[in-house]
């Protein structure tokens, strides 16, 4: 379980980078793309956080 962790966040925060260049590219405005993009970082960060050992 622990090793599937770090592979979903980091699924996630590619996802939700994708988002914010998609969010970028129709032009929407700047709040949402720095919230996605925020959460894109914060899940990545975790993800290889995760990968560091105790």
């Amino acid at each position: 379980m622990t090793a599937l962790v770090p592979l979903l966040l980091l699924g996630l925060a590619g996802i939700l980078a994708g988002g914010a260049l998609s969010l970028y590219r129709q032009k929407a405005s700047p709040i949402s793309i720095a919230v996605t993009g925020l959460l894109a970082a914060l899940a990545a960060a975790g993800g290889i956080l995760w990968l560091i050992p105790e």
